[in-house]
């Protein structure tokens, strides 16, 4: 008989991938923090900010689709209290 490696459990592989998913975002901090540097150094180049409207959408996107599986919304209702949610943040920020 071959020896063959055993099938992870659900509990298991939720636990393998909620860790990349740790590291994947302290990734994303790193890489936020050095764009955030090279924004400063030329404050004239559109595309930084650009860039960041791409990675919110694509964030969003993500959020939308835990929405859904955790509230039962549909996209509409998801993507509209993440976008009360962020109005709401950006009025603390000034």
């Amino acid at each position: 008989m071959k020896n063959r490696k055993p099938t992870p459990t659900a509990a298991e592989s939720y636990a393998q991938r909620r860790g990349d998913i740790a590291v994947l975002l302290d990734c994303i901090q790193m890489e936020l923090d050095d764009h955030a540097r090279r924004a400063a150094a030329s404050p004239q180049i559109w595309g930084l900010a650009g860039d960041l409207g791409r990675v919110r959408e694509s964030l969003k996107d993500i959020l939308v689709f835990l929405l859904i599986g955790r509230h039962g919304w549909d996209e509409t209702e998801a993507s509209r209290f993440i976008e009360e949610q962020l109005d709401e943040m950006a009025g603390d920020r000034s």
